[in-house]
């Protein structure tokens, strides 16, 4: 990757960068639209797992689709991202977030009003499609909205706080709304948000217009890219169910991966290429796109096997499931808001990512130790803690700095590629963790006479094994991101970036 880092300095809160920026006077209101529309992203990840049980009742479809109701959503929003981002830079990122809340808030009432499995898992696929459009163009507003370092900082850790705790929050809410409202309202919820965030966006936002002549999209680049995606992420849900040797399995992992070498080399020959590689090609983008792609696969196994856990073993409700992240929430938020505020423009990104990691790391080790007589105050409390600190302290810095130093004309595709990274990687984590799980569950038995006793500590060891590989997958990318981030704390912006780019680190 490459190391060149020629800058020039931008001083904290430049009076020419403000008056070019058209968002200054208003930013934390603006940072306060794009926080609800990220909220209701995330959350839609998650909160419709708890109402899954009720809307399957309730419509009466087979196990089997139960799972699409899930995978829907992530094949959509996962093979698009990269189109959404860079429909942001080419149209303007003001109009591409508009329409993916108006969308969104649309689909959603078609989700909650459904009457069969098709048109539930139709309106969750399109969901997936203006969700794609929308998490970039936050992403990217996030990035040209605040060009001062420390409060860029600020920003970043409430933004980075909303991306670690909202699927927590997710978990919760779901519980809430199926358990004294409907299980419907897991879908109408979003448009409460969507509408707050569309006036309010509609009137503090203005739309980023392209100097000169516009470029035209990479055709060839959208379809390999899409395509590949779809693959990928389609190949991994499909493990969950078939075995990995099943052609529904490694035949779309192959596939993917084809897909996704020729959308490489299309990007190194075309003129206007969909990913840039020059986005990804410095160290500490690659760096942080590579802790976000690994976070995303630890965090799966903390949100559904403990989730199991909660549940199945110690007999939670719905809600009190979610009452019971709670204190990840709380950790995870403080965390992330103090490590971009306080910590990331003293040392910068490279020893609180690392750090952070080991931290959720040792956290998932110490969660391996609970057993079927373990209790939440017991065995449970002070390990989420601890996974909310480091998580905090490596996702926000990760975020802000994969979008760091980035031209405006690109901050779109940039912010998308983040999201990407987090939604293959769950992908990942799905599959991975799930396969693990399921093998350590089955060894755990063999040769024992079966018995509820067996069934339940047959159950515990698959979540800890899951458990210990999130832990090591965590220490295995603190080292590989260490090594990759450059030292330095965020105070130059690139040569041939924008005035209202964002700052990149300054590198030792």
């Amino acid at each position: 990757m490459s190391d060149s880092s020629t800058a020039v300095v931008t001083p904290p809160g430049d009076a020419a960068a403000q008056h070019t920026n058209p968002h200054h006077a208003r930013r934390w209101l603006i940072l306060v639209m794009i926080g609800l529309a990220q909220l209701m992203v995330v959350l839609d990840a998650t909160v419709v797992n708890i109402a899954l049980p009720s809307a399957q009742q309730d419509l009466q479809f087979s196990n089997d689709a139960r799972q699409w109701v899930v995978t829907a959503y992530a094949l959509a929003f996962g093979s698009l991202l990269l189109l959404g981002g860079r429909l942001a830079d080419l149209f303007g990122r003001k109009r591409a977030f508009l329409v993916g809340l108006a969308g969104f808030a649309i689909v959603s009432a078609i989700g909650g009003a459904a009457t069969s499995i098709e048109m539930l898992l139709v309106a969750r696929a399109a969901q997936g499609v203006f969700g794609a459009l929308l998490a970039p163009a936050a992403l990217s507003l996030l990035t040209t909205t605040f060009t001062d370092p420390k409060e860029r900082g600020k920003a970043f850790g409430v933004f980075g706080a909303i991306g670690g705790g909202g699927a927590a929050i997710g978990l919760l809410l779901g519980g809430v709304l199926t358990e004294y409202l409907d299980w419907r309202w897991s879908m109408y919820v979003n448009i409460i948000f969507a509408v707050i965030a569309f006036a309010g966006s509609a009137v503090l936002l203005k739309n980023s217009e392209t100097d000169g002549p516009r470029p035209k999209l990479d055709i060839p680049g959208t379809i390999t890219a899409s395509a590949g995606l779809f693959a990928l992420v389609y190949g991994f849900a499909n493990a969950e169910r078939d075995s990995w040797s099943s052609i529904s399995v490694w035949g779309f992992l192959t596939v993917g991966v084809v897909l996704l070498a020729a959308f490489v080399v299309i990007q190194q020959r075309v003129s206007h290429p969909l990913l840039p590689l020059r986005v990804l090609l410095d160290r500490d983008r690659g760096g942080s796109y590579l802790a976000m792609f690994l976070l995303a696969i630890g965090m799966f196994s903390i949100f559904l096997f403990l989730t199991f856990y909660i549940q199945l073993n110690l007999q939670f409700t719905p809600v009190q499931s979610g009452v019971a992240f709670l204190p990840m929430v709380a950790t995870l938020m403080a965390s992330a808001t103090s490590a971009t505020a306080v910590l990331l423009p003293k040392f910068g990104a490279k020893p609180l990512v690392s750090l952070g990691m080991l931290i959720a790391g040792a956290g998932l080790f110490w969660l391996s130790a609970i057993d079927t007589t373990s209790t939440y105050a017991g065995g449970v409390l002070f390990p989420l803690m601890v996974m909310g600190v480091g998580i905090g302290l490596a996702m926000a810095p990760a975020m802000s700095v994969a979008t760091f130093g980035v031209d405006t004309h690109d901050a779109g595709v940039a912010s998308a590629a983040v999201n990407t990274a987090q939604q293959v990687g769950g992908s990942i984590g799905t599959a991975l963790l799930s396969t693990l799980a399921g093998n350590a569950a089955t060894s755990f038995t063999a040769g024992k006479v079966p018995s509820a006793q067996l069934a339940a500590e047959a159950a515990v060891h698959s979540y800890t094994t899951a458990f210990v590989w999130g832990g090591w997958i965590f220490v295995i990318g603190a080292v590989i991101c260490g090594l990759l981030l450059r030292s330095g704390a965020p105070a130059k912006a690139p040569e041939g970036a924008s005035s209202d780019a964002a700052p990149v680190a300054v590198h030792m």
